[in-house]
């Protein structure tokens, strides 16, 4: 890997840092527990496209999950928030070689869904009480939602850059 590359990944990963800890400072309007914007995943989803293998997107999303949890002291939250993002990356990741420079954000609502899918997994595995699936309706419909708005939110940003020819880093 060369330093340029090195240097992007590092700039994105710290990009996804701080917008996962400005987002943990942010009160949502909506009494739901574990509903978030998830705004990092933005990153992620631009860094799919962006670096030359979708693969590399992992040590950004990886990071960011555990220097996140670190920075805002919910080391709880690790586990379900690392297995959410599994489950979403792998996700996003089969479905992305189908998908067009105008459909991506089908990836963030993909992203989203699964990630919910990963955390009750996981709560599930951890607290060893099944019933919590009955969450999961409510929140794969908050999952569409926020998955929509950080799915347009990368394809406007990696279209935008690409238009500009502003994209050619690595």
């Amino acid at each position: 890997m060369n330093i340029k590359k090195l240097t992007y990944m590092a700039i994105l990963t710290t990009l996804a840092i701080i917008i996962h800890v400005a987002e943990s400072w942010i009160p949502l309007p909506i009494p739901i527990p574990g509903v978030k914007l998830g705004l990092s995943n933005i990153v992620i989803i631009f860094a799919m496209f962006s670096l030359a293998h979708p693969a590399e997107a992992v040590p950004i999303l990886v990071i960011r999950i555990l220097v996140g949890a670190l920075i805002t002291g919910n080391l709880i939250a690790f586990t379900y928030s690392l297995t959410g993002g599994i489950f979403a990356f792998i996700a996003m990741f089969l479905i992305k070689r189908y998908i067009a420079a105008n459909q991506i954000w089908v990836l963030g609502i993909m992203g989203a869904i699964f990630h919910n899918i990963g955390q009750i997994a996981i709560a599930i595995v951890i607290t060893g009480t099944p019933w919590i699936v009955s969450y999961l309706p409510t929140l794969i419909i908050a999952g569409i939602l926020t998955g929509a708005i950080t799915g347009l939110t990368a394809q406007l940003t990696l279209l935008r850059l690409r238009k500009n020819k502003s994209l050619d880093i690595c």
